[in-house]
């Protein structure tokens, strides 16, 4: 009888004595990077719109062109929005004891939640049947301690059915 204590290792021994992974390699997630010319607080005002090399094959460069407009027109909306009112909180923050900073902030975080939905409409419609998820990330600039906010598209694995348990 087996201890509670014991654990089993996730892999499949062949008879010739190599090692198979039940689970299948997932590749690494592709990070789309903003290259618009306005950012603020890490949010950039479009994302590149170039098609990855790594995509070919699982979808169509019309539907990812299509997602990434989707998204830049929400961008385009919202970060020149955000950007007009934080040049007007700083030329008023002296008076309001910087109290006039508030709402880009509140607009910032509105931002990326209208951001959060729209990827999880196109997860749920499009991606997660094609095998990808795309969330909105943060990641730190290359040779910078500032944050910037990136498109993860990363492989969901497949399970292998047609194995036994």
């Amino acid at each position: 009888m087996a201890n509670d204590d014991d654990f089993y290792e996730i892999v499949h021994v062949d008879s010739d004595g190599s090692y198979e992974e039940i689970f299948p390699h997932v590749p690494d997630p592709i990070a789309v990077k903003g290259s618009g010319h306005i950012t603020v607080f890490g949010l950039s005002n479009r994302f590149d719109s170039e098609f990855p090399q790594q995509l070919t094959g699982r979808i169509a460069p019309e539907e990812f062109a299509n997602t990434i407009g989707r998204i830049n027109k929400i961008l385009h909306k919202f970060v020149s929005l955000n950007f007009l009112w934080l040049v007007i909180g700083c030329l008023c923050c002296c008076c309001t004891a910087g109290c006039s900073i508030w709402p880009v902030l509140c607009l910032n975080k509105r931002s990326r939640q209208r951001l959060e939905k729209a990827l999880d409409w196109e997860n749920r419609n499009l991606y997660h049947k094609l095998g990808l998820h795309w969330k909105l990330s943060k990641q730190r600039l290359a040779n910078s301690t500032m944050m910037q906010y990136v498109l993860l598209i990363e492989f969901i694995p497949k399970t292998p059915v047609y194995k036994p348990d």
